[in-house]
């Protein structure tokens, strides 16, 4: 499924950005030249999740079982272009299945384990996808059971996979017949959701060359170096794990290391015995890992660099690392679109202002304008004049034009008018800050979303959901701060005359709708009016504020 215009494939080709390699083209690299290497590995607590032992495979057992499946999804009757939805935990299967459903010539459509009926329906309707591959229980929810209901509604969805139907079809015949599909680089490696001002998830299809450059970024920027050994401790369902750390694996030929629901512990473990290079973590979890009464103890003298994501770290934790075992530090930011940057040592020296400054790539004149990020070229403008900022100091909406970028949101039109310009710049909706040193600093998220734990959540999708509870007059939802998670949401309510309302009432018609669960607030504050400005618009602010004043955070 190429999505990309024929003026867009011809303008990255030329420009040297995209290459006529696939991820399949790299991966067969790796498995003809290390056969033996040990490439994938398990959660150590696997068993806990899916009640399966932890496996280690090399790339040739990789290889093989990513071939199996794939004439096993052949032999189902997939087609070129189909699009499978795949609801798993971090395991080998799921990382082996973005592999077997594109070198069967179909596409994945990955969603986060919380997702329940309301994100499935809608997306199945969206996609017409072909089938869902899934676990039949998990975290006691019966996932197979929602997803044969779902298969009711949408006659497209031909099967429905298991985890056991998958680890079956790894062990099949493998007689050659995938050589006869052709996968282009500008073919759609994966069909990711973002979930922002719009309620419903927004399909982002990123190429196997969007991808393929999303992996050069980080190559040189964070930086990564062929053959690493790489851990996600998020979901391998979007940009934090996919775009950081899974296409970094495929293209580098290294080891990739799966951990998730994150348990210090044994993250701890991996990182020692697996001998981590490189990984992507938030600023809470870095402070925890420094502040643990055992750090003494820690050997990560093989970790090199670690990319600190979804909101600035700490000075004191940055030196911490640099001073205990010589890790350098990337501060990095990114979209499910596509959009990154990553204010890597290479490019700011200077630890203290890499904290807050990255590159703006494309701003003339600069020394950033140099090899692939040559190619990235970003603005910011003023949300109500609409003119270019370039003053220190300043603040404008960032625009964002490269190689990485979606070509347009999956069947929106509507909403890729919108976010896209005349030149093809692309408005990511966050708020920068003009820097020194021909830098941005990110500022705030224009978006009115919460981000619970990597995960987006719209907060106009949360408050529509609450209006529906009959006792609800008003509502308006906002992240509260949490060390842990990130953000949690947190709901503020007017109830009808008369009522009360309860936290627990709300939560269970949530529940009932079918919500994922890291949308449902996990804080209910009664109030007597939401506030808003004169032409209608909540004013958010107000609401953070209080609730950090009740929480006592200052």
């Amino acid at each position: 499924m190429i999505l990309a215009s024929q003026e867009m494939i011809k303008k990255w080709t030329e420009a040297g950005a995209w290459g006529d390699k696939t991820f399949i083209d790299y991966f067969k690299e790796h498995v003809r030249t290390q056969p033996d290497k040990v490439c994938l590995v398990d959660p150590m607590n696997k068993e806990a999740l899916v009640g399966l032992k932890p496996e280690r495979l090399t790339y040739k057992e990789l290889g093989r079982a990513v071939d199996a499946t794939a004439e096993a999804f052949l032999g189902l009757g997939i087609k070129k272009d189909d699009i499978i939805m795949v609801q798993l935990p971090n395991c080998w299967e799921l990382a082996m299945l973005y592999l077997a459903i594109t070198r069967a010539g179909a596409l994945i459509s990955p969603m986060p384990m919380q997702w329940r009926a309301s994100e499935h329906e809608f997306i199945a309707e969206m996609t017409e996808a072909a089938a869902v591959i899934t676990v039949e229980e998990f975290g006691g929810f019966k996932h197979k059971e929602m997803v044969e209901k779902i298969q009711a509604k949408h006659p497209s969805i031909k099967h429905i996979l298991t985890l056991s139907q998958i680890r079956e079809m790894t062990k099949g015949e493998v007689t050659g017949k995938l050589d006869q599909i052709h996968i282009d680089p500008n073919d759609v490696f994966t069909l990711c959701w973002s979930s922002g001002t719009e309620a419903q998830p927004k399909g982002c299809p990123l190429s196997h060359n969007n991808w393929l450059f999303l992996a050069t970024l980080c190559y040189e920027c964070a930086p990564i170096l062929p053959g690493d050994n790489l851990i996600t401790a998020g979901p391998l369902v979007n940009m934090a794990s996919i775009g950081t750390v899974f296409v970094e694996w495929l293209k580098g030929g290294g080891k990739f290391v799966l951990h998730h629901p994150f348990d210090g512990t044994t993250f701890v473990m991996q990182m020692i015995l697996e001998e981590i290079n490189y990984m992507l973590l938030v600023p809470a979890i870095v402070n925890a890992l420094l502040k643990h009464p055992k750090v003494d103890q820690f050997d990560f003298s093989k970790v090199r660099s670690i990319t600190i994501g979804s909101a600035p770290p700490s000075l004191w934790s940055v030196q911490e690392l640099k001073r205990r075992w010589g890790i350098e530090f990337g501060n990095i930011w990114g979209q499910n679109e596509g959009t990154g940057n990553i204010a890597g040592p290479r490019h700011i020296t200077d630890m203290e202002m890499r904290i807050d400054h990255f590159p703006q790539f494309g701003k003339p004149g600069t020394t950033w304008n140099v090899g692939q990020m040559a190619h990235v070229h970003m603005k910011l403008v003023d949300p109500v004049t609409k003119q270019e900022v370039t003053e220190e100091g300043k603040v404008g909406d960032l625009w964002y034009r490269g190689p990485n970028v979606i070509p347009g949101y999956f069947k929106r039109p509507d909403l890729t008018e919108k976010s896209f310009d005349k030149d093809g710049f692309f408005d990511t909706g966050d708020l920068f800050q003009v820097k020194d040193g021909n830098c941005v600093g990110f500022f705030d998220r224009s978006k009115d979303i919460i981000i619970r734990g990597g995960f987006n959540v719209s907060a106009q999708e949360v408050e529509n959901m609450v209006l529906g509870f009959p006792k609800v007059m008003d509502a308006a939802a906002v992240a509260m701060p949490d060390e842990i998670l990130g953000e949690r949401t947190c709901i503020y309510v007017v109830p009808k005359p008369g009522e009360t309302i309860t936290l627990e009432e709300i939560v269970a018609f949530m529940k009932e709708k079918g919500l994922a669960v890291y949308k449902i607030p996990e804080r209910l504050e009664i109030i007597d009016a939401i506030p808003r400005n004169p032409v209608g618009k909540i004013i958010k602010k107000v609401l953070r504020e209080d609730v950090k004043q009740k929480m006592k955070i200052v």
